[in-house]
């Protein structure tokens, strides 16, 4: 375990598990509108799952989103839970990303976390916290 006050950056390995996606606005011109339901199986220094809910805009040039995530599980040796609320904007090959742990989110012996998250890499969830 870390130190409670030190933040501490780690690499969260992820798959997949589930991808449901459902348009729910498809104009002649312009993004289309989808909302993505993902289940996620983390292991590595998070041992758990995630489970995400995302808007899209989904355009000819660009994309963008936003989604809120409660991740399961042991993280740091210690068992709960905490909710990332996500978002991020892509244009060709690039993309920046950002995220956030909900203040307070945190079950468990997780309930003091704080932190940052980001998704810079596919299926590598990149968090800062401290607990």
């Amino acid at each position: 375990m870390t130190d409670q006050h030190q933040a501490r950056t780690v690499e969260a390995r992820f798959q997949i598990i589930d991808f449901t996606e459902t348009v729910y606005d498809q104009p002649d011109v312009g993004p289309k509108l989808t909302r993505v339901q993902i289940r996620k199986s983390y292991s590595g220094v998070i041992e758990g799952s995630g489970v995400v809910e995302v808007l899209t805009a989904q355009g000819d040039s660009g994309a963008g989103f936003v989604a809120s995530e409660r991740v399961e599980g042991i993280l740091d040796g210690r068992r709960g839970s905490f909710v990332i609320q996500h978002g991020g904007v892509m244009q060709g090959d690039t993309q920046s990303t950002y995220g956030t742990i909900v203040p307070g989110s945190g079950t468990g012996e997780l309930v003091e976390i704080s932190g940052q998250a980001t998704e810079a890499q596919q299926e590598v969830l990149t968090l800062t916290y401290t607990l």
